[in-house]
């Protein structure tokens, strides 16, 4: 997953100002400059707008112009893009992790028990 528009997204991703600015913006569905930018204490309008174009430009979240307001809203696609590349990652690594315990239970003899086991 090495393509110019993961390496957008996940540079995006990275700073906590916008990971905040993404989460309001799904919470409302869709916000002006304005309405993000009043929900942060020292952080202006130039610097929120600053971070919606860096989002935008990732294709994180979509801008929809209304006379003088500009409306943010999100966007799926590159969020899907690395939710899939995390989930296989980890996936990859919980099959290791329980391959591996399952090997060390049967080296042990079977004395451990699964979680689910204990509870039938």
């Amino acid at each position: 997953m090495t393509d110019p528009t993961s390496d957008a997204t996940f540079s995006a991703l990275a700073d906590q100002t916008r990971r905040a600015i993404l989460g309001l913006i799904g919470e409302h569905g869709e916000l002006t400059v304005g309405e993000i930018a009043a929900r942060f204490d020292g952080v202006g309008r130039t610097a929120v707008s600053s971070h919606l174009r860096i989002l935008r430009l990732a294709g994180l979240i979509t801008e929809r112009r209304d006379g003088r307001f500009r409306h943010y809203s999100l966007t799926s696609t590159p969020a899907d893009t690395v939710v899939a590349f995390l989930a296989s990652v980890y996936q990859n690594s919980l099959e290791q992790l329980e391959a591996a315990i399952t090997e060390a239970v049967a080296a042990a003899g079977n004395t451990v028990q699964r979680d689910d086991e204990l509870s039938a």
